[in-house]
């Protein structure tokens, strides 16, 4: 049986990675590992931010080798497409903790040649099957903002694994439970992960407090009844400056944390 402490992830950039960014105060110095320590969470996904960590990544995933799962970004913060999939996969083979790979800030409306996506619905799938080649059966994840929900993405979604989708300007999640029907009826083959985030990115301004309890609470009862299978939360690069909001979230993962998920296993 699992617990919700198992389905919880830390979303991960290299240390200071926000710094001097939408107005969060202070400079962090916390690690991706140190994060998911603090914050108690067996999980995370690194993301490439501004061109970091720069490859060879062994080094890095060492330090993440005690977790018990990460997934690693081939397309990482801003949509920046890196040639990272057979990095991964080579990742994957000498750290078996490693179990997928991400695409964050997929979705841009359209851009060069047309694409609504960083990848087409056909390149999609070739990265799929790559990630799968060799019986190493690793997950395809991306990102999908509330306000990319009239995106024509279907075709898109449907070559993925997991969808983790996220609220971005904070005030919406008043709304998140009407809105994430769409997103299931958008990707009805994927997996779900709510994403939760520790600062109000959006608005540049601290989460409050009250907002962080809804979408962790929502995300939880999720959990309990199956209809999710992870939460995310971003970003363990903001995890030691003392916010509210995040030591909020790191109480409310002691207090709930040992809760039994069902999965049907």
């Amino acid at each position: 049986m699992s617990t919700v402490r198992d389905k919880l992830w830390l979303w991960g950039h290299e240390a200071g990675s926000h710094n001097g960014a939408y107005k969060i105060p202070g400079a962090s110095r916390i690690t991706p590992a140190e994060a998911a320590y603090y914050m108690g969470m067996p999980n995370v996904i690194m993301v490439n931010y501004r061109g970091k960590p720069e490859p060879p990544f062994d080094q890095f995933a060492l330090a993440l080798s005690p977790l018990k799962r990460v997934v690693w970004s081939i397309v990482g913060a801003g949509g920046e497409q890196r040639d990272d999939v057979s990095s991964v996969i080579a990742l994957a083979d000498r750290f078996p903790n490693i179990r997928g790979a991400m695409m964050d800030d997929f979705f841009h409306g359209k851009g060069g040649e047309g694409k609504i996506g960083t990848y087409t619905p056909a390149e999609l799938g070739a990265v799929r099957r790559q990630l799968k080649a060799g019986g190493r059966n690793l997950d395809l994840w991306v990102v999908l903002y509330e306000n990319q929900l009239d995106f024509p993405v279907s075709a898109h979604l449907g070559n993925c694994d997991v969808l983790t989708y996220w609220t971005w300007l904070s005030d919406r999640l008043a709304n998140l439970e009407r809105d994430f029907e769409r997103a299931e009826r958008l990707a009805p083959t994927c997996r779900k992960v709510l994403g939760c985030y520790l600062w109000d990115y959006g608005n540049e301004a601290p989460m409050p407090v009250d907002r962080m309890e809804r979408q962790c609470e929502i995300g939880r009862r999720w959990l309990l009844e199956g209809r999710i299978e992870g939460m995310a939360f971003v970003a363990g690069c903001i995890c030691d400056l003392g916010l509210e909001a995040v030591e909020w979230t790191r109480q409310w993962v002691r207090d709930v944390g040992c809760e039994v998920v069902d999965t049907g296993e």
